[in-house]
């Protein structure tokens, strides 16, 4: 059975997920993408195969022949969660992007609600952060996620009490406009505020990794972790206003 999600033409959301040897999720997490989006928008999913070694491209393309709006980007080395979010976001066709992890952690059953909420917040309104509830790490893990995410509020003030969800939802101009660099996804809520935009919270279920290993552990998130923290500050601290820029003509009175 073909499912009919988008003309791919004009949708009015691309979903992006960017992957790394998450060959065994892959099905799973396009079922639960389809039962939460077909026949209620006009989307497209964009699965960017960040330069996988095990059978990841095999189970995407098995997806491709009976998804019409599926497509599949690819990385021929790996070069991470952020530069796999940009990959993704600029080869998208709709105005709206919604994030989603590779691991099946994220339920696609919150994405509508995410949707409804960035349309709800108009212009002003840069980003939609998901925000885990019950979460299913190790109580080390939680740990250190309590520890950066109170380190990084402190310094960046950005209100956002967990920006490590991967369930986000934001116009792909804005996105598109910020500042790139590596682990640029943690950051967005700062980065998004730095440009005078909201950013609205939204609560979701977290959900245990079924297959598969995580690709994080504490030493490569603590010193680059630092190191980016430091760097958006920075990046904060030179911001300047922007102004509105407008031609006058001749003939205007």
């Amino acid at each position: 059975m073909v499912d009919v999600g988008s003309d791919k033409t004009s949708p009015e959301v691309s979903i992006v997920v960017p992957v790394n040897n998450e060959a065994e999720n892959i099905a799973p997490l396009v079922d639960e993408i389809a039962a939460a989006m077909v026949g209620r928008f006009d989307f497209e999913v964009i699965f960017v195969n960040d330069g996988s070694t095990d059978g990841t491209d095999t189970a995407l393309l098995q997806q491709l022949a009976s998804r019409t709006w599926l497509r599949i980007v690819r990385h021929d080395v790996a070069c991470g969660q952020s530069a796999a979010l940009r990959s993704g976001t600029i080869a998208a066709w709709a105005p709206i992007i919604v994030t989603l992890d590779g691991d099946g952690q994220n339920d696609p059953s919150f994405i509508p609600a995410a949707i409804a909420l960035l349309r709800e917040g108009g212009e002003k309104t840069g980003l939609v952060a998901s925000r885990r509830v019950g979460r299913k790490d190790t109580a080390f893990k939680r740990l250190q996620s309590r520890i950066a995410n109170r380190v990084r509020s402190a310094i960046l003030r950005d209100d956002t009490p967990d920006t490590g969800s991967g369930l986000k939802a934001f116009p792909r101009a804005v996105f598109l406009a910020l500042p790139y660099f590596d682990a640029l996804h943690r950051f967005l809520p700062a980065l998004v505020r730095r440009d005078g935009l909201e950013v609205r919270r939204l609560d979701v279920i977290d959900r245990p990794r079924l297959h598969g290993r995580t690709h994080y552990g504490m030493w490569n998130r603590l010193w680059v972790g630092i190191l980016d923290l430091a760097g958006v500050w920075w990046l904060i601290r030179r911001r300047r206003r922007v102004p509105q820029v407008s031609e006058v003509s001749p003939n205007a009175p």
